[in-house]
This record gives C-alpha cells, structure tokens and sequence, in this order.
C-alpha cells in the first residue's frame, strides 16, 4: 500500500510534537544557574578545537577567559593568533611528552602552568577557563590529581572550567559534570596527509 505524501507529513509531524513534548519537558527540569566542569577526552581529533568555539562564543557574550595549555609549545597557532587578543592565554608546555623525553623537566613544567591555573580557579572575574591538555599531567602524574582536583572543586560557583586531553583519568570524569568522548572513524593522517594549517594548528 502506497504511502501518500500528506500522510507521510502528517506521521513525520506526530512524531516530532511527541519529541519536542519530551524534550520541553527536560528542558523545563533543568532549573539551577551554576559553573560547568566539561571534561573532553577521548582519541579523536576536534579535543582541544571544540574548548576553543567555547572560548569564541564566551567572549561573544563578554565574559572574562583565560586559557592554560599544558604539554603544548607551539605560540603560531591561529587559534593563539586570533583568541588570545581577546583573552588571557598561556602556552606552558615544553611539546609532546615523547619529544620531551624527560619526565622530571615535564612535571617542573607542569607545576608551573598549574600554578597559572589555580590564579585563574580561585578568580571569580574568569568566567570560563580552559585547561587545554590537563589529561596528560595527571595520567603521568606530573600533577597531583588530588590538588588539582580540589582545585577544581572549590572555583568560584559560577565559574565554567573545560578539561580536554586524552585518557581523562576517571577521579576527574566523577567530579564533571559533561564528559564527552571524540572518536576518530577516520582521519587524514592515516593516509599520509600532514597537519594542515588552520585544521591541525
């Protein structure tokens, strides 16, 4: 039996009034103004890419940021070029823990950019602070997870922290309250294709 197309739209408009009914109905449980905890993990590509459209869209409402990367040293990416002239911005790191090679100058390094991270945590001018690469410092235990823990804890109320880095150790997924993990199903690399200026850095 052919389907017609106006019963095809009236089925396709039931539906969505049962789905937007439930959706309403959550949004309209979700009561209480207060600082996020996001945690963005997982092997995929987009971590750090995904804190940084926060950061856009925080500074498009005027809110105060700051931005702390751990194990990075690049200071020529566009989004260091662009964000940080509207927001407080260090890069910390000394590169990747594999170029690096040496775990004692990692963890000197990591106290240091840890150190700019608690300023910005005990600051309730910070609206939103981004601790780009945090995952790293505490699976290797270059920081002590429970400072930075309770560091995290006691931020001013409505201050709004994003965490991103793989391996998110699961102490730091049980205090956020968003833990989203990116998957790769493919990437460019794999086939031999380098970073790419403007996607990569």
């Amino acid at each position: 039996m052919t389907v017609s197309d106006d019963e095809r739209n009236a089925r396709h408009a039931a539906r969505m009034a049962r789905k937007k009914a439930v959706i309403d109905a959550r949004i309209a449980e979700a009561t209480l103004d207060t600082g996020v905890l996001l945690v963005i993990t997982g092997n995929g590509k987009g971590k750090s890419s995904s804190a940084f459209g926060m950061v856009a869209r925080a500074l498009g409402h005027g809110m105060r940021v700051g931005v702390v990367q751990f194990i990075k040293n690049r200071t020529d990416t566009g989004e260091e070029a662009f964000l940080g002239r509207h927001c407080e911005w260090h890069v910390l790191g000394d590169g990747f823990t594999w170029d690096t090679q040496n775990r004692e100058a990692d963890t000197r390094r990591a106290e240091s950019a840890w150190a700019v991270a608690q300023r910005m945590l005990a600051d309730a001018q910070y609206d939103l602070v981004v601790l780009d690469e945090l995952t790293y410092c505490l699976s290797y235990d270059y920081l002590d997870t429970a400072q930075v823990l309770a560091d995290l804890e006691s931020r001013p109320p409505m201050q709004h922290v994003v965490v991103t880095g793989r391996a998110a150790v699961q102490a730091l997924r049980d205090i956020a309250d968003t833990v989203a993990v990116i998957a790769d199903e493919k990437h460019a690399y794999q086939a031999g294709i380098r970073a790419q200026k403007g996607l990569e850095w």
